[in-house]
């Protein structure tokens, strides 16, 4: 069976809701297909101890501030995940959790969205698929070597799996930073890598503070002005309370990256070894961009090539919540509404169209 809708948007977390909320003010018919079975997106598969950067009034999706709880500066992963099902609920938006999308197609004057539980075509669709289901993991020598324990940001939990072993964090970013807090105040055995020593904010820098840097780039570049730099040019690391704590205490030594994997750990360029019970990879994440492979969209370093949402090459297709490649910090829960109000407006011109 086929069932219609003028929009279909791909993906009912942060990035997803916003679009649906767009949407819903301009009258627009629309649906949101999304894989997981329960309200809250990728949040709800976080590590325990994650906070956001933000206080939660800064961390809040179009129409709707997160409330902040007592005693709680910065909300943790299980709170977002309230925040946004009390969202999807107070707005009635059309989530349709449990269903997976498979591909997009060309359908004559509009795109057909193939699920696990039927199709869908529609005149535009929103790409709000984020990157949580693509994790990064680089190439190592000696990867296949390692009989340790390998795992991914996306995978890990919380400290106690890991009591008296040794654990490898490997990367300079706010997850490796976040992970190594979390491990190190367990009294793991903690062993931090990265490739470049790690670099602070300040600490009275918060989410807020990264937008506003990541929306003057982002201004600056359009108006063929000189790159500010952005949210780079202030660091790589926001000392969210746990970690400045953990970083204060002097338990975030850090050593730089390895050049091999050994069959019990890893070794670096002047022969060094340590070993390792496990290895846990904070690399980053790729955006989950396989459900428009049959469209043809991708250039030769697989990006699609973008005019602020939209698919230069496909006007029906709009993507959310990929980072600033897809709007200023659009992928975190403040920044998502802005883009997201453009995508709704520009598809309304192509609805009345």
């Amino acid at each position: 069976m086929t069932r219609r809708t003028d929009v279909v948007v791909i993906g009912g977390g942060q990035a997803g809701l916003a679009a649906g909320y767009h949407l819903r003010r301009l009258g627009i018919e629309y649906v949101i297909l999304d894989a997981e079975a329960a309200p809250g997106g990728a949040w709800q598969h976080a590590w325990d101890s994650l906070r956001l950067f933000s206080p939660a009034q800064y961390s809040s999706l179009p129409g709707r501030l997160m409330s902040a709880r007592p005693g709680e500066a910065h909300p943790d992963a299980a709170h977002v995940v309230d925040y946004l099902a009390d969202y999807e609920k107070r707005y009635e938006l059309p989530v349709h959790h449990g269903t997976r999308v498979d591909s997009v197609h060309r359908d004559g004057p509009g795109l057909r969205v193939e699920t696990d539980s039927g199709s869908w075509t529609a005149r535009a669709v929103i790409g709000a698929t984020g990157t949580w289901t693509r994790p990064f993991l680089p190439a190592v020598p000696g990867g296949r070597d390692f009989r340790g324990r390998r795992l991914h940001t996306a995978q890990y939990r919380s400290p106690s799996e890991f009591t008296g072993q040794r654990v490898i964090v490997v990367g300079g970013g706010n997850s490796g930073a976040q992970i190594a807090a979390d491990l190190a105040f367990a009294g793991v055995d903690l062993v931090w890598v990265t490739r470049r020593p790690p670099r602070y904010l300040a600490d009275d820098i918060d989410g807020r503070a990264l937008f506003d840097a990541a929306t003057a780039r982002r201004r600056a570049l359009d108006e063929g002005r000189t790159d500010t730099g952005g949210v780079a040019s202030l660091g790589d690391i926001v000392a969210v309370p746990p970690v400045r704590a953990a970083r204060d205490a002097g338990l975030l030594g850090v050593r730089p990256m390895f050049t091999r994997l050994t069959t019990t750990g890893v070794e670096w360029a002047d022969g060094t070894r340590t070993e390792a019970d496990a290895i846990v990879w904070c690399t980053g994440f790729r955006p989950a961009l396989a459900p428009f492979a049959p469209l043809r969209l991708r250039g030769t370093r697989g990006r699609i090539a973008m005019d602020g949402t939209r698919a230069v090459d496909e006007p029906r297709l709009h993507l959310l919540g990929h980072g600033d490649w897809t709007g200023p910090a659009s992928a975190t829960l403040i920044g998502v509404g802005r883009p997201a109000r453009d995508a709704a407006r520009e598809i309304a011109g192509l609805l009345r169209a």
